[in-house]
C-alpha cells in the first residue's frame, strides 16, 4: 500500500510516530467528497460489518424489537445488561448459552472482566444469538450457522454485496468465528450512506442502533459517544483500525488505518465530522468529543503529547477549515 500519513504521535513537540491509512468521505448524492488512499482496494472491514449482517438476518426473515436488533449489530463491552439481553434473546428461541458458535472471552469493560470468560461475554455474542434466532424463525437449522455455506450466511452475503455495489473480494473467518467478507472503504461508505438514507430494513438497522447507542458498544466507548453527541449519526467501528459513519443527510465516511492501530481513529473520526461542518452546539457534547479526539500521550506519569490528524489532509471544501 502506498497511503498517506494521516495520523502523528507527537511527544514533547517532537513527531515520534506515524499511523499511514485511507479514508474516503462521500457526499449525499454518492460522489465522493474526499478520497486519501486505496480507498477502492478490498479491506475486511471486522465489525464495521456488523449493521450489514443485520440486514442481511432481516431480510432471512429475522423479526426483533430496536433493541435486540441494535445488540445483533454489536460489539458490545460484555457489561451485565448486554450479556443479560444476548442470553434472553437465545432463551425465548428456545437455545442455551452453548449454542453459540462465539468464542468465550472476558469482557471488554474492565471493571467487569474478573468475572471470567464465558461466549455471552464476549463482544460479538449479540449477533450470535441473532443469527441463531434468525434460524429459529426462518426453520433453517441452528448447527454449523456461522458456516460460509449455509443458507443465512449466504443471504447476508447477497446483502452486502447489494448494499456495497461491489462484489465481495474475499471471504475470510472474523475472531467471532463468523464469515467475513472483503470490499472496499468506498462500498463501506455506500453502504453506511444507505442505512440512513432508504427506507424499510436498511433504515430499521441505521434507527435501531442510534436509538440504543449503549447496546452497540457500552461504557466509555466510542462508537456508544460518537452516537450520543451527534444528533442521527450512525457509527461502527471494526478491529484493524476500521472504522464508518454516516450523517443523516447521508454523508459517509470510512477509514482504515494500516497498521490496524485503534489509536489513530478518534482523531480523524472527529476531525472528519468538524471538516464537515457537523460538530453539535451542546457544550458537554463537544467536550465528549474533544475528549475523544484528544489521543493523550503521556510520559512521567503527565500529559507530554498528542496524536493529532496531519495538518491539511481533511480538506473537503465544506468545513469552516477548508
Amino acid at each position: 500500500m502506498d497511503n498517506p500519513v494521516l495520523v502523528e504521535v507527537v511527544r514533547s513537540r517532537f513527531v515520534e510516530s506515524v499511523h499511514h491509512g485511507a479514508l474516503v468521505i462521500l457526499g449525499p448524492d454518492g460522489s465522493p467528497l474526499l478520497e486519501l488512499g486505496e480507498v477502492r482496494s478490498p479491506v475486511y472491514p471486522r465489525s464495521a460489518n456488523k449493521p450489514l449482517q443485520g440486514l442481511g438476518m432481516l431480510r432471512a426473515g429475522l423479526d426483533l424489537d430496536e433493541a435486540d436488533l441494535a445488540l445483533g449489530c454489536a460489539s458490545h463491552n460484555g457489561e451485565p445488561e448486554h450479556v443479560r439481553r444476548a442470553l434472553a434473546l437465545l432463551e425465548r428461541h428456545g437455545l442455551g448459552e452453548e449454542a453459540l458458535a462465539c468464542p468465550p472471552d472476558r469482557p471488554l469493560y474492565q471493571p467487569c472482566a474478573a468475572t471470567g470468560s464465558r461466549r455471552a461475554a464476549m463482544n460479538c455474542s449479540g449477533k450470535h444469538a441473532a443469527m441463531l434466532a434468525t434460524c429459529v424463525q426462518a426453520d433453517r437449522p441452528t448447527e454449523g450457522y456461522g458456516h460460509p455455506e449455509h443458507k443465512l450466511q449466504r443471504t447476508i452475503a447477497e446483502t452486502v454485496v447489494e448494499a456495497t455495489g461491489e462484489p465481495i473480494a474475499a471471504t475470510g473467518v472474523d475472531g467471532c468465528g463468523a464469515p467475513l467478507f472483503a470490499f472496499s472503504l468506498t462500498g463501506l461508505a455506500r453502504a453506511y450512506q444507505g442505512l440512513v438514507t432508504a427506507a424499510g430494513d436498511q433504515r430499521r438497522i441505521a434507527d435501531a442502533m442510534r436509538a440504543h447507542p449503549w447496546l452497540v458498544a457500552g461504557t466509555g466507548r466510542e462508537d456508544t459517544l460518537l452516537m450520543l453527541a451527534v444528533p442521527g449519526l450512525l457509527a461502527k467501528g471494526g478491529a484493524e483500525g476500521v472504522h464508518a459513519m454516516a450523517l443523516p443527510d447521508g454523508t459517509a465516511i470510512a477509514l482504515k488505518i494500516d497498521d490496524g492501530a485503534t489509536r489513530a481513529r478518534n482523531p480523524l473520526l472527529v476531525a472528519a465530522l468538524r471538516e464537515l461542518g457537523a460538530l453539535p452546539d451542546n457544550p458537554a457534547a463537544r467536550s465528549v468529543l474533544d475528549g475523544l479526539a484528544a489521543g493523550e500521550v503521556r510520559g512521567g506519569g503527565r500529559r507530554v503529547g498528542e496524536l493529532r490528524v496531519r495538518e491539511g489532509v481533511l480538506r473537503t471544501g465544506r468545513g469552516p477549515a477548508s
